[in-house]
């Protein structure tokens, strides 16, 4: 059984005069069995007589250690244990001085720069981070985790604040700058990032792929440098090869492709296409090699051929036949509607026999609505209904329930 790794990323959460509070991360590897607990060792600075503060192994990822004495400089460090023994210790990086600490650091980003801050090439930057802290704090900088180039950038601090200065802004200035504030053991790090933009280059390419009646078919790519920033449309410009002349057919147009309409018969055009971004267009076009020559002579136009559709369609009931009561001798009605192609043939059953002609049914279909009309029905007409329609396609059915009610009379007027 092997013990565990060392906690990560031991630091200081909390000191006054006489009490230090620090806290960790789990290690990487605790085994298969897990932590016992954790041990919290302290030494004085310039000693090697090492200290456990916790007389029990502690669970917590953080202890405070009580009872020192103020001014002493400790070196603190934490040590995993679990059955297979004691992982190597994590340790502070710096030494902690025993005191009352003044106000905390941090920092005040301002809301401009919580975002992205967008700033064109050759413009000036000025920037001005307020923070809090005291005594007063220890202000550092990196870009993209590396040291500052003293040379490009500028940095200016004062006991509120940090100035970062760059006094022509180039797109190589483009990155995360992280700035962290000290006091003591105590920081507090922020970032902001800048992109510095400017113009995109021309589309790598633009081709005439057709021309034909009065129009042309053009196609390009994209440009090869975007300017620091996302393509946010292309415009398309024509010129008559007679006059020389550029005239923007298309602005923030969002395709790599396109067709020019509206072309003179007789004439010939060169196309050219600008990328665009948030800065503006490029300072140069692509220009197509070909010409789109538009010819004087008739046109002869075919138009296309489709298949024709068919629709056909099986038999469908889009109203259902619904359950009714009716009384003896009241003619009532069954309503439904259907559709289908070709035009179905109706048919209506009463309780799985067709009905046919019989003269008490009065049977009509108009316009895909198929009624059934029962004249002056006795109670022997009850019973179940069905309406069937067929074409080629199929058949499909409907049913409902018919109840033929005798009207029951009150006592007094059956004496009469």
């Amino acid at each position: 059984m092997n013990p565990p790794s060392a906690p990560l990323h031991v630091s200081v959460d909390d000191v006054n005069e006489c009490s230090l509070t620090i806290k960790w991360k789990t290690p990487e590897t605790v085994g298969d069995s897990g932590l016992t607990g954790y041990t919290i060792e302290y030494c004085k600075d310039g000693t090697s007589n090492w200290i456990v503060a916790n007389e029990a192994l502690t669970s917590a990822n953080h202890y405070c250690i009580k009872n020192l004495t103020t001014g002493d400089l400790l070196h603190v460090r934490v040590v995993a244990v679990n059955p297979g023994g004691r992982s190597e210790p994590g340790s502070l990086a710096q030494p902690v001085p025993i005191r009352e600490t003044g106000d905390r650091p941090r920092i005040r980003m301002p809301r401009i720069l919580r975002s992205r801050y967008i700033r064109k090439v050759g413009e000036q930057i000025n920037l001005v981070i307020p923070f809090l802290g005291k005594p007063k704090p220890v202000v550092s900088w990196l870009k993209d985790g590396q040291a500052l180039d003293s040379k490009r950038v500028n940095i200016r601090n004062t006991d509120k604040d940090s100035i970062l200065f760059i006094r022509t802004a180039q797109r190589e200035d483009s990155g995360v700058y992280e700035i962290t504030v000290k006091v003591d053991s105590f920081e507090d790090k922020a970032t902001l990032t800048l992109q510095v933009v400017e113009r995109p280059g021309p589309p790598t390419s633009v081709k005439l792929v057709d021309s034909w009646g009065f129009n042309a078919a053009l196609e390009w790519t994209p440009p090869r440098d975007n300017g620091n920033t996302d393509i946010t449309g292309y415009t398309v410009q024509k010129a008559d090869r007679k006059t020389g002349e550029w005239f923007t057919v298309l602005e923030h147009y969002h395709r790599l492709s396109a067709t020019i309409s509206d072309l003179v018969m007789g004439n010939s055009y060169s196309f050219r296409v600008f990328a665009e971004n948030q800065v503006g267009i490029s300072e140069s076009g692509a220009v197509t090699k070909e010409v789109a020559t538009i010819q004087k002579t008739g046109i002869n136009y075919k138009p296309p051929e489709y298949p024709e559709h068919d629709f056909s369609e099986a038999p469908k009931f889009t109203t259902p036949l619904n359950d009714r009561a009716a009384t003896v001798g009241y003619t009532t009605k069954l309503l439904c509607s259907v559709r289908g192609c070709p035009k179905p043939k109706i048919e209506w059953m009463k309780n799985q026999m067709i009905i046919g002609d019989d003269p008490k049914f009065r049977q009509i279909s108009n316009q895909g609505i198929c009624s059934l009309e029962i004249r002056k029905p006795c109670s022997f007409d009850g019973g179940v209904y069905t309406c069937r329609a067929k074409n080629a396609q199929g058949e499909a059915t409907v049913s409902c329930k018919l109840e033929v009610k005798q009207v029951l009379l009150p006592e007094g007027e059956k004496r009469k």
